[in-house]
């Protein structure tokens, strides 16, 4: 299979609410709150933590995690083979000068920003030529 590079627009829905990015010990059980029923959830394992994406407040207080994100999920399905789509859209971002946190289904990719840049973040990628729908 071919890399193919997407066409210039993409097409970027922001999602409801806000999220909490949680981490906890690797060994740690994948805990209940963390399959919660949002609108998005990702639960990441690696040798060096377990990662937790959900609607925030799902969290027990303890639990260490950074609040207030908001996620665009960029409209898909998308083809494997794509080249360039997360750069596509981080780049703008990035020349915004706007942090983001960024998570990948077999689907398609998701971009995160804090909810204070949201604004910015849709000008920025509005000016990059991507189409942007707000909930």
């Amino acid at each position: 299979m071919s890399a193919q590079t997407p066409t210039k627009s993409l097409k970027l829905r922001l999602l409801k609410g806000r999220l909490a990015v949680c981490r906890m010990d690797p060994g740690e059980k994948i805990p209940g709150w963390a399959v919660n029923g949002g609108e998005f959830t990702s639960i990441t394992r690696t040798a060096g933590e377990l990662s937790v994406v959900c609607s925030e407040g799902a969290a027990p207080k303890g639990t260490k995690c950074e609040n207030g994100w908001r996620i665009f999920m960029i409209e898909g399905p998308l083809d494997l083979a794509l080249t360039g789509i997360l750069v596509s859209v981080a780049k703008p971002l990035a020349d915004a000068g706007i942090s983001t946190f960024a998570i990948s289904t077999y689907d398609t990719d998701y971009v995160m920003v804090k909810e204070q840049n949201v604004e910015k973040a849709v000008r920025a990628l509005s000016a990059a030529g991507h189409q942007v729908q707000r909930p």
